[in-house]
């Protein structure tokens, strides 16, 4: 009895210290290695980190992402609360299902988070936003939509849940794992999303997204629903993969990451994110008068080190590394060991005279190794790109 209270009482102690989604019993169950991930326990990987990438390249993965938080945003305001938030426009949806990444900025002109909004009707919108920045997101949402008078609703779906199927082969199995998923999926176009019913998961939300490089859907699912859903397509031998994966994924497909590429005190125009702000026109948007009264102010590069004499790795770059410039310092915002290229890579934020082709020095370790700055991606498609 002692022992059964003892363990209740750790549990009690772990849930109330982490937050958790629908699928964590199936990832213990699998034997998932767990981590801290924002105040979240999330799986960094199920064995090997290298396979999990591999299987996204070469055959099809999936990913619990239902730490990530849909908010639908509904009224007849919507637009015009969207056009003033975001850098991104919202006008440029106009066919329902489309989706537009974007980020959402303070008036410094400084990242509060990165999104994707996806249109279903002029008084319907639905945003995805990052797990760490949820709660943050949605009280700066609410204080924007006071402050403007807009009269929208924010709804913060917590009853849903979200897998990310990313691959060439992805969307042949989520057909074949979901039959009613077949035909529309196989129409739906990239960066578009459309609702299939009367699936035996009930209702989902099948978006052509990702965060890979890799075609793919993001999926997004009643909570009571996804472990049949997450079980379906293990049948059809699709991959669990953890967060280390997707890491090493989003960086070959040179995607920032919140927190690490850019935040609140980084203008999007210093973080490669240049094409998700529309300063076309007019328009007033949170941050807008910032960005165009500070420019651009640093280059965001993708950066390669070159290996030792002996051809191997002569280190690995790794965030907050200094980058060292014919035009001044820079600083290694995300760095990894590329299992597609063998190669250790890196996004980094350096002076604007800096460009592809240029050689630049990293220093790891006191010592300053030499590294090609590279356009990016590294990788797309499974296809080497540098």
């Amino acid at each position: 009895m002692l022992v059964r209270l003892f363990v209740f009482a750790l549990l009690r102690a772990f849930m109330t210290q982490f937050k958790i989604t629908p699928l964590n019993a199936v990832h213990r169950a699998l034997h998932a290695r767990m981590v801290d991930f924002g105040g979240w326990d999330m799986p960094v990987n199920y064995g090997s980190q290298i396979d999990e990438h591999r299987a996204v390249r070469s055959d099809a993965g999936m990913f619990d992402v239902s730490h990530m938080c849909v908010v639908d945003i509904a009224g007849a305001g919507a637009r015009a609360f969207l056009r003033m938030t975001l850098a991104n426009n919202v006008d440029k949806l106009q066919t329902p299902g489309r989706a537009l990444y974007s980020c959402m900025l303070n008036a410094s002109g400084g990242v509060v988070d990165d999104l994707i909004v996806y249109y279903f009707a002029d008084d319907t919108f639905r945003a995805v936003v990052n797990a760490g920045t949820a709660d943050k997101d949605i009280g700066w949402l609410g204080q924007l939509n006071a402050e403007g008078s807009f009269g929208v609703t924010l709804t913060p779906r917590r009853d849903l849940a979200i897998l990310a199927v990313q691959g060439p082969h992805a969307r042949l199995k989520v057909g074949q794992a979901v039959p009613t998923v077949q035909q529309p999926g196989e129409a739906l176009k990239p960066f578009n999303a459309t609702r299939v019913d009367g699936t035996p998961f009930g209702a989902l939300m099948v978006a052509r997204t990702g965060y890979t490089g890799e075609d793919g859907f993001e999926l997004i699912v009643e909570a009571a629903h996804v472990q049949a859903l997450w079980q379906a397509l293990a049948a059809q031998g699709v991959k669990p993969c953890g967060l280390g994966a997707r890491d090493t994924l989003r960086l070959e497909a040179g995607m920032n990451l919140y927190g690490q590429d850019m935040d609140e005190n980084v203008s999007p125009l210093d973080a490669g994110l240049a094409w998700t702000v529309d300063l076309s026109g007019e328009r007033d948007f949170v941050g807008s008068a910032a960005l165009r009264a500070q420019g651009q102010r640093a280059a965001f590069v993708g950066l390669v080190l070159d290996k030792d004499p002996q051809g191997k790795p002569a280190g690995i770059l790794r965030a907050h590394q200094k980058v060292l410039t014919a035009h001044g310092d820079g600083e290694v915002t995300s760095g990894t060991f590329s299992p597609s290229l063998q190669q250790s890579i890196a996004l980094a934020r350096v002076p604007t005279a800096v460009s592809a082709g240029d050689t630049v020095q990293v220093v790891i370790r006191d010592k300053a190794l030499p590294a090609r700055v590279v356009k990016l991606p590294f990788v797309r498609h499974g296809k080497p790109l540098v």
